[in-house]
């Protein structure tokens, strides 16, 4: 992985802002298009019923930054090498496929996300022959792999998040002009999942946005290239509450409460579109509302592939010894061959919403177990020897334990009807990350 350079000011303002960077890179792809889907799904499909679980994904989210920051500051190495050195390869391997199942599928549906708003981008301005979301899968992954692996694809990024921007500042001026009912939003602050078609999903999507195993094991790496250590723990907090904390909260909030207010009893939840969703910002922009919303929604997806496609390359090329850089020929061609495999994501049916709702809850499942590794690691004296924080490590079990009833009714959910593929699938991983996070629990306890 590419560095940079150490600023020796520390006291300075200006050199401690030019260091903050890795949670924010955590919160650009925290806020992609599938979070943006959950949050309008849950809005226009439940009203403001899931208003806690919006609020507990922000504050669970930066919590989970904290504590695989911590580890990551006093380790200094990748979370895959800390693992193996400390718990053994077995466990360092099921971390690897857990997270490279859920990057994986997430990587196939966001670049799902990206070819079918191009495509219906070309449509609504006459282009027929681009029509065709195939087209642009393939288009969209060859760029992504001729980026990545040569490093331009900054540029691409750099406008994408533009165009994220300003729909993140037209939710959030939407938000101040729609009428947003306080005394009803807040009986959404009372804990519970309503009942119905998709209401466990909608909250562990809602949740996976931020309490994401992807999001947990890329902090130490990106945490390496700024080269940070112990002595920037009070950097590092900085960068976790005003990234995770406060501007994902805003984001998400936004979002939900235009949706519920703007969505709920308009549309049909369950086959929620692009061209519906766009109806939430109509009290704002009117009839631009939808060119809006479809560029947004681009810019979302090409933003997020970038950041999402190296998550398995860096957890492979770190298991294997490999450097963490594309002067490493093995790590590039690694990289390049995961954002060409992306391209079959342009050749996914269905609509994009629910599965991009469908590929959070899936990495919710496999989070847990990332959650346990990271605090029996800070625990362990021979890694951290500074002892967890007491608030820490009850702050980590709840996490644990929200984020395992949160995904067990979305599992709860899937076993009826468990003999459809995707299904299927969602219940076997489910049942494998369960059974591997109780035997290294149990080895602890043994220990």
């Amino acid at each position: 992985m590419e560095t940079t350079t150490r600023t020796p000011e520390r006291s300075d303002i200006g050199g401690f802002l030019r260091r903050l960077g890795p949670t924010w890179l955590a919160g650009a792809i925290a806020a992609g298009p599938a979070t943006m889907a959950s949050l309008l799904t849950a809005g226009a499909s439940f009203g403001y019923a899931l208003l806690w679980v919006v609020i507990l994904s922000a504050v669970f989210g930066a919590l989970g930054q904290y504590l695989a920051a911590r580890l990551g500051l006093f380790t200094e190495e990748g979370i895959v090498t800390t693992v193996e050195e400390h718990l053994g390869e077995l466990w360092a391997w099921i971390l690897v496929v857990d997270v490279v199942l859920a990057a994986g599928l997430a990587q196939l549906v966001i670049m799902k996300t990206a070819a079918d708003t191009s495509a219906a981008i070309a449509g609504s301005m006459g282009l027929a022959t681009l029509a065709d979301p195939r087209i642009w899968g393939v288009a969209w992954a060859v760029v992504l792999a001729v980026g990545l692996a040569g490093g331009g694809y900054r540029v691409a990024e750099f406008g994408a998040k533009l165009l994220v921007s300003v729909v993140v500042l037209a939710f959030l001026a939407t938000a101040l002009v729609v009428p947003i009912d306080p005394a009803e939003a807040a009986t959404g602050l009372v804990p519970a999942i309503p009942a119905g078609v998709g209401g466990a999903l909608v909250a562990a999507g809602v949740m996976g946005g931020a309490v994401h195993i992807t999001l947990l094991t890329m902090q130490s790496y990106t945490m390496r290239a700024r080269e940070w250590t112990v002595e920037d723990r009070d950097v590092a907090a900085f960068d976790i509450g005003s990234s995770m904390l406060l501007a994902f909260g805003i984001y998400s909030l936004a979002i939900f409460l235009v949706a519920a207010s703007v969505l709920e009893g308009t549309v049909d939840p369950a086959a929620l579109t692009e061209i519906q969703a766009a109806e939430a910002l109509g009290p704002l922009v009117g009839e631009y509302a939808t060119w809006l919303f479809l560029l947004g929604l681009l810019g979302a997806a090409v933003s997020t592939l970038g950041g999402n496609t190296v998550v398995p390359p860096y957890l492979l090329a770190d298991k294997l010894g490999w450097e963490l850089s594309i002067e490493d020929t093995r790590y590039r061609a690694l990289l390049a061959g995961v954002a060409l495999l992306s391209a079959l994501g342009g050749f996914i049916e269905g609509a994009v919403l629910p599965l991009l709702v469908l590929v959070l809850a899936f990495g919710l499942v496999g989070t847990p177990f990332a959650l346990v590794v990271i605090l029996l690691l800070l625990n362990d004296r021979e890694v951290v020897p500074e002892g967890n924080p007491l608030w820490a490590n009850v702050g980590g079990v709840v996490l644990v334990g929200v984020a395992s009833v949160v995904a067990g009714s979305f599992v709860a959910d899937e076993l009826a009807t468990v003999t459809e593929p995707l299904s299927a699938l969602v219940v076997a991983f489910a049942a494998a990350m369960a059974l591997a996070t109780l035997a290294l629990v149990a080895r602890a306890v043994v220990r």
